[in-house]
């Protein structure tokens, strides 16, 4: 049989690693089997049939190993070269422990970025591709809040509200994690590649495919999985009955984590989702500190310090006058300068200065159409 090619020991015990993660015939519980049994991931291209039969691998896996992939696995590790990437395997000292309980943990990740983050407390916030602008506000500050708090952020990098939570992060100042549903080399959806470089920079990618495995429709309840895997809980912020959000906050349930939901307008139609989970058993989640009252402990007990996250002024607390006014009459729903002059009787001008200050201290945004939000 042929062997890997005439390296340092090092090496080819890593191309052999990344050859057995591209043989999709062989899933986790094989691939850790194999690893207990066997001292090195070079000695299974050593074996022939019988040895192989006789660790119980399937017909096909045989067949798999039999003709590895060995260009392929050639081109992965040439990529993980380049880009500065890692691949961090089962049995490695930095595979992060949570990720370890759950029924099906992948035999290895690649990871670019702060692989250190994997083993960090984190919160995962998922949502809708579609949310309202409420709902986009809310993953924002939620991602902030969390990343402020010493908690790590992680997403799927999708459109909608797991941008918004990774741009808060982002914004704080804060490292966030991107679980990918494809490998590394492919940014999907492909509007999000200057995010996923920043994300990068300040944090991780992390993708448990090899590095140019298609974003295929399968791979994304596998990447939910991870999402909620890493994670001491999940919020949902905004989520429609039937959706892939719901799904990872079923997962985490089912994975022993904390759930975590963002209650909406009952005419939202993606905040349906939220509700239906509060029903089940969620905690509603107003604010972060919903979230640290539930994970603190667990977080102090894997040795994280996590504080609560500043919120001055958050509701008005020390503005008076024309600000504190504006501010009380500006909520979720956009509301015009006219609409304000006719709640509050200030004059134009007063209004104008006002509306800037408040936007200068973070507490109200503009929306299309020149309205103003609480932020």
């Amino acid at each position: 049989m042929a062997r890997v090619r005439d390296d340092t020991t090092a090496q080819q015990e890593q191309l052999s690693c990344l050859t057995l993660l591209r043989i999709p015939q062989l899933g986790p519980s094989a691939f850790r089997c194999l690893n207990a049994r066997l001292a090195s991931p070079l000695e299974i291209f050593d074996a022939g049939r019988r040895q192989l039969e006789a660790l119980g691998l399937s017909e096909a896996a045989i067949a798999a190993i039999l003709a590895p992939d060995w260009r392929g696995a050639e081109a992965d590790l040439e990529w993980l070269h380049d880009s500065g990437g890692r691949l961090i395997t089962w049995n490695a000292p930095e595979y992060p422990p949570l990720l370890k309980q759950i029924p099906d943990p992948p035999p290895g990740l690649f990871v670019q970025g702060r692989a250190e983050l994997l083993t960090s407390p984190q919160i995962a916030v998922v949502g809708s591709r579609k949310p309202s602008p409420a709902g986009r506000r809310h993953a924002r500050q939620f991602g902030a809040d969390l990343g402020r708090g010493g908690i790590t952020v992680t997403s799927g990098l999708a459109a909608g509200i797991d941008s918004q939570a990774h741009e808060g992060a982002l914004e704080a100042g804060a490292p966030t994690l991107a679980v990918f549903g494809c490998g590394l080399r492919t940014v999907y959806p492909r509007g999000n590649r200057r995010l996923a470089a920043n994300i990068a920079a300040a944090g991780a990618l992390v993708s448990e495919f090899p590095p140019a495995a298609p974003p295929l429709a399968a791979n994304f309840p596998r990447r939910n999985r991870l999402i909620s895997g890493l994670a001491l809980g999940v919020l949902v912020v905004e989520a429609a009955t039937r959706s892939g959000s719901l799904i990872t906050a079923r997962l985490a349930l089912e994975q022993g984590r904390e759930v975590f939901a963002v209650p909406g307008s009952i005419h939202n139609p993606v905040a349906r989702g939220c509700h239906a989970l509060i029903r089940e058993g969620a905690k509603l989640t107003e604010t972060i500190e919903d979230i640290l009252e539930e994970v603190a402990p667990l977080a102090a007990a894997a040795g994280a310090v996590v504080r609560a996250a500043p919120t001055p002024l958050r509701d008005g607390a020390g503005l008076d006058g024309a600000a504190k006014l504006l501010l009380d009459n500006i909520g979720d729903a956009p509301i015009t300068v006219d609409s304000l002059i006719n709640l509050t009787l200030l004059p134009v001008d007063e209004i104008s200065a006002a509306l800037l200050n408040l936007e200068l201290l973070g507490l109200i945004e503009t929306v299309p159409g020149g309205a103003y939000v609480r932020r």
